[in-house]
């Protein structure tokens, strides 16, 4: 709130907000972050730093293209930026600003030509005479008066020599300026030309220091000179006169270069590190939280509300520190408070002070005063130990508490303020799944190390804490259990309930690969009959035995799982597998069905490609064929009654590269019935009459031609009985 106003409820005015702003705009981050520990590098260290090089090194041509272009482009609006800076009134900064905006300018910019207009309007200047000689003279009947301006401006220059050639005969040839703003037009044409002429002349070689003409030289230190407005430019202005896709484009190259540091396996291992800067910034406050627009400067120095009135600036460096002993001072009484409440919370489900990252004016008072205040005092007491505040919190009675329900304490205390009970609490992202794992017996407690991917198979058994969190793409299974948004300070997470969650824990190839790792154990296996795996299953899982009743459900669930496995009459409708197609027979041969559902899609195994198998995948809307003929793509259908039926579809060979695809569909009673090429393209497959009997079976064959490269696909078809032999069969799709 304070970056914009002074704080409407707690006392924290602008200036102390900046006073903390200058303290971390005095830092910087290093590119070269120092090295954690003496270990030796990886083995892979070598090919980190040529990939990393290789990624600088795209970043630095590219950007440098792009500085090139905008710098290129800004030096022929020198005119424009005179000319905002004379539209807008002195003084009327809302109207630059909107004015700035209209014109597509840089404001950074235009704050260094207004410096400059200063320096050059307080001195004879050659070059920019005649527009100050112009500036002055109304809009209307602009074009008459300027002819007596360029009467004079002809006289001073054959008088005195006071004004540059090159620019008198700007307005010397030709009609006068109508405007003010074909001055600012002329200006613009004369400086491009300056440029283009100086970088057509940095392309010999040797390379000159400044153009022949001292004349046009003059022109060009406008441009490229010491007190020049667009040398003034630093990188990060530059950065914001490029358009969008460039700046995209930026972005995800220096993304790149982060994600070499972060995922590599050659990358040393680094630490997070700020530097001060050698000269420590002098912050003004920002008018309005707008930086195009500063204000009053203040002192980097802490807050006068914990600090009083008679607090000193800080003096060493940035001011980092001295920041951070201020926030720790024993005299400062929101720091341990702060930090004993948050603790209290992850032990009790509810803070005392119920906004965990507001202590101001407008929250509630602590439930417990006394208590936040004691834990605080005793913290602080004991060297700010966390161990030993942990330690108390824990062997206390009201953390020991049972959380079954009393009916006399519910009526006096419904809200349980008073702890007479321990709040039921659910688990966190983080804790379910390192539940599941060591239930599963499978959980990696190895320490530290990079951050690895939980989403993906095959799944990493590393505990959770070690998950790689990209903070632009947040994966959805992390969203659906609450974890917090990296992108935001989160105080406390969010408890929903939502089917997702459940649907997960139903269908997660993660859950139902920890559910087989459960019953692998060997304490289960061991075990010979239901009853006693029942009872270990009970004591991995929960540490206690089960009920009688908890033993009757499972014996029930037992017989009605072995019941529903007993095999179905009828067949599946649909399979997904591979095999090859017999050119001379024309029919489908060695169909085999794919070994491995991944979540969404049939496969060899775990991994792609698979050992064996190969790139070979299926799923409802496509896939990707095999390696070679042997391995085409099938989706079997078997038709579960006679009659005549209407096949549909569209073959999409997705990729701009590679040979395309090739689908057919097989009869086991008639052979092929059609087929159809895909390249770089879409194709429709279509067949309108084809008569089945009941158990007939229709192969869908997708396979590779000459390359085997880029044959991803999508086909999904689909099969309407259109004329059936029982006239009461209903006329429907059957998927």
């Amino acid at each position: 709130c304070a970056r914009c106003h002074d704080h409407k409820f707690d006392p924290i005015p602008t200036k102390d907000y900046y006073s903390l702003y200058g303290v971390f705009a005095s830092c910087n981050e290093p590119n070269d972050k120092p090295l954690l520990g003496a270990s030796a590098m990886p083995p892979q260290f070598a090919e980190y730093e040529a990939e990393k090089k290789k990624r600088e090194d795209e970043l630095t041509r590219f950007r440098a293209e792009k500085e090139t272009e905008v710098l290129t482009k800004v030096r022929g609006q020198v005119g424009d930026y005179l000319l905002v800076l004379h539209d807008a009134a002195e003084g009327d900064e809302d109207k630059k600003e909107g004015l700035i905006r209209q014109r597509k300018l840089e404001p950074a910019l235009v704050r260094h030509y207004q410096r400059a207009v200063k320096s050059w309007s307080g001195q004879p200047n050659p070059v920019f005479a005649p527009w100050f000689a112009f500036a002055p003279l109304s809009a209307t009947n602009f074009a008459g008066r300027a002819e007596a301006v360029v009467t004079d401006l002809a006289r001073a220059k054959e008088a005195t020599n006071q004004i540059n050639p090159v620019v008198a005969k700007l307005f010397a040839d030709g009609a006068p300026p109508a405007s003010l703003k074909e001055v600012a037009e002329r200006y613009n044409k004369l400086f491009a030309e300056v440029d283009k002429e100086w970088r057509a002349a940095r392309t010999n070689s040797p390379v000159p220091k400044s153009l022949t003409d001292p004349n046009r030289e003059a022109l060009r230190q406008v441009l490229y000179g010491d007190g020049s407005p667009i040398t003034a430019l630093d990188s990060g202005e530059l950065h914001r006169l490029m358009d969008t896709p460039a700046q995209q484009k930026l972005r995800a190259l220096k993304r790149k270069i982060d994600e070499t540091d972060a995922t590599h396996p050659g990358a040393p291992p680094r630490a997070m590190a700020l530097l001060d800067n050698a000269t420590p910034v002098k912050p003004r406050v920002f008018k309005r939280g707008n930086a195009n627009n500063p204000g009053d400067e203040v002192p980097r120095q802490f807050l006068e509300v914990v600090a009083g009135p008679n607090r000193q600036p800080f003096a060493q460096g940035s001011g980092r520190l001295e920041l951070a002993r201020a926030i720790v001072d024993k005299r400062n009484p929101l720091t341990a408070r702060v930090f004993v409440n948050r603790v209290w919370m992850y032990h009790f489900g509810v803070p005392l002070v119920r906004t965990p990252s507001d202590f101001g004016t407008r929250t509630d008072p602590p439930t417990h005063p006394e208590l936040l205040d004691y834990l605080a005092a005793r913290f602080m007491a004991e060297g700010w130990s966390i161990k030993k505040l942990h330690k108390l919190m824990m062997l206390s009675a009201a953390y020991q508490q049972g959380s079954e329900d009393n009916a006399k304490s519910a009526k006096v205390d419904p809200a349980n303020q008073l702890l007479w009970k321990m709040n039921r609490r659910r688990l966190d992202f983080e804790a379910l799944r390192d539940t599941l794992l060591a239930v599963a017996g499978k959980i990696d407690f190895t320490d530290g190390g990079r951050g690895v991917d939980l989403t993906t198979e095959p799944f990493t058994t590393r505990r959770t804490v070690y998950g790689f969190v990209e903070r632009q793409n947040l994966p959805g299974l992390f969203r659906t259990f609450d974890f917090a948004s990296p992108d935001a300070t989160s105080p406390q997470r969010y408890a929903t309930t939502v089917p997702q969650q459940a649907l997960y824990l139903m269908n997660s190839p993660f859950v139902v690969q920890q559910a087989k790792n459960l019953l692998e154990r060997p304490e289960i296996r061991a075990q010979s009959a239901d009853e006693p795996k029942l009872r270990t299953l009970y004591q991995l899982a929960y540490q206690r035995g089960p009920e009688a009743d908890e033993i009757k459900l499972a014996r029930a669930f037992l017989q009605a799982q072995t019941a529903a496995s007993t095999p179905a009459i009828e067949p599946p409708a649909w399979e997904y597998g591979y095999g090859e197609f017999d050119e001379a027979g024309k029919r489908v041969r060695n169909f085999h069905p794919l070994p491995h559902f991944n979540g969404y899609a049939w496969q060899g195994g775990t991994n792609l490609p698979d050992a064996k198998l190969g790139w070979v995948i299926l799923n409802a809307d496509g896939g990707h064929v095999g390696n070679d003929l042997n391995h085409a793509a099938i989706r079997r259908w078997r038709a579960p009654c006679d009659g005549v039926i209407r096949i549909t579809g569209e073959l999409n060979h997705p990729s701009e590269q590679g040979d395309g695809v090739r689908a057919r569909v097989v009869s086991s009673r008639r052979g092929e019935l059609g087929q159809w090429i895909a390249q770089h393209q879409s194709v429709p497959v279509t067949l309108d009459r084809v008569e089945v009997k009941r158990g007939d079976v229709l192969d869908f064959v997708t396979d590779c031609r000459a390359s085997v490269a880029f044959d991803s696909f999508h086909w999904a078809p689909a099969i309407k009985l259109i004329s059936p032999e029982d006239k009461s069969a209903p006329d429907q799709p059957r998927a």
